[in-house]
């Protein structure tokens, strides 16, 4: 396939994007952590919280 008609789209990032995906890994780094060392109630929610909302939220936005 030479590509032609194939239209690339471009992510456009700006600081806003930045700060929501800094909180996602901020947020997974935290809850990998606290899954090391024994959490079961906050560690998932802060995975849940990085992975489901705020990394999304910071590539749509």
């Amino acid at each position: 396939m030479s590509g032609k008609g194939v239209s690339a789209a471009k992510l456009h990032f700006g600081p806003k994007n930045f700060v929501i995906l800094g909180a996602a890994v901020l947020a997974l780094a935290a809850g990998y952590g606290l899954l090391a060392g024994g959490s079961t109630t906050l560690a998932p929610i802060l995975l849940v919280l990085g992975y489901c909302v705020l990394f999304p939220l910071g590539l749509a936005l």
